[in-house]
């Protein structure tokens, strides 16, 4: 995989597709404890079809290298390297997909780009700032559920070392892995076990990115997104919710609270999806990716 250089240190990413100038773009953001595998369903797919992904492995506890050792993981940190990477990769109008944790990275992301066109003085559809030109989220925090309630423990835990490491070690089982406690309530039956194994494997091969886990988790204040209403009203641009109606921590509700704070907002209501739904439903989230290319392209 290619590496790029980003406020948080060397991220992998893959590109898939076209790399002719001026084919439309997806930029995925995944969430914690998994990596860019999660959207390989839906990727691939968009890939053939003649849209251009980039697919990082952010510093969430699922990626292979390592951050930079000084870097500040925070939340906010992370959201401003996804803002990063957009520049150097000269990326305009791409759709942002974020899913989970990368929901919340993505909302943060907008905030970002918005301080930047303010500071330029420049329209919020100026051709050189206009980074982002649409939105499709799955499942994700939003608001004051930054984590979930029931997510709260895994990120005290996440907090400690010692604890990440036990953590993982429980979790080479698969039964461990799919269980309530695990991957269980995020994806329906039958969950893919290597899939899911690959997601852990790294906490299990690297103290470091055992590290930066719990660096993320320290980072995270809890408050981030509170008034995040008063960003999103602000953009512009085409936004889906493609919300899987089975997950019991990212509800529905969450979902049409999202879509009001949005001026251009559609809710798709996925049945018998959970919280990943690149995995359980990636048709859908297909659908509305090329949707809101072709309006914010149009």
């Amino acid at each position: 995989m290619p590496t790029i250089d980003l406020p948080v240190g060397p991220v992998d990413y893959r590109d898939l597709g076209p790399s002719t100038p001026g084919a439309p773009v997806a930029v995925f953001v995944h969430g914690i404890l998994v990596n860019s595998t999660l959207w390989d369903p839906v990727a691939s797919q968009l890939a053939a079809a003649g849209i251009r992904c980039i697919l990082p492995d952010w510093p969430l506890g699922a990626h292979r290298r390592p951050a930079s050792p000084d870097a500040d993981l925070s939340p906010t940190a992370v959201a401003g390297s996804i803002s990063a990477l957009l520049g150097q990769l000269d990326l305009h109008d791409a759709v942002l997909v974020g899913s989970d944790t990368g929901g919340a990275l993505c909302q943060l992301a907008l905030r970002d780009l918005a301080q930047d066109q303010l500071a330029l003085r420049q329209p919020a559809r100026g051709a050189d700032t206009h980074r982002v030109g649409g939105l499709v989220l799955t499942n994700c925090d939003a608001f004051e559920q930054f984590p979930p309630r029931y997510f709260g423990p895994l990120f005290t835990l996440a907090r400690s070392r010692l604890a990440v490491w036990l953590l993982a070690q429980q979790t080479r089982l698969r039964a461990v892995r799919h269980s309530p406690l695990g991957f269980g309530p995020l994806l329906n039956r039958p969950r893919p076990a290597a899939l899911t194994r690959g997601w852990i494997q790294p906490l299990l091969d690297s103290a470091a990115i055992r590290h930066d886990l719990t660096r993320f988790a320290r980072g995270l204040e809890g408050t981030e997104l509170t008034e995040a209403a008063t960003w999103l009203g602000s953009f512009p641009g085409p936004v889906r919710l493609v919300w899987g109606i089975r997950d019991r921590h990212f509800t529905v509700g969450l979902g049409r609270r999202l879509q009001a704070a949005f001026p251009h907002a559609q809710l798709d209501e996925v049945a018998d999806a959970t919280t990943f739904v690149s995995v359980d439903r990636p048709g859908a989230v297909i659908s509305a990716v090329e949707g809101v290319l072709a309006t914010s392209r149009a």
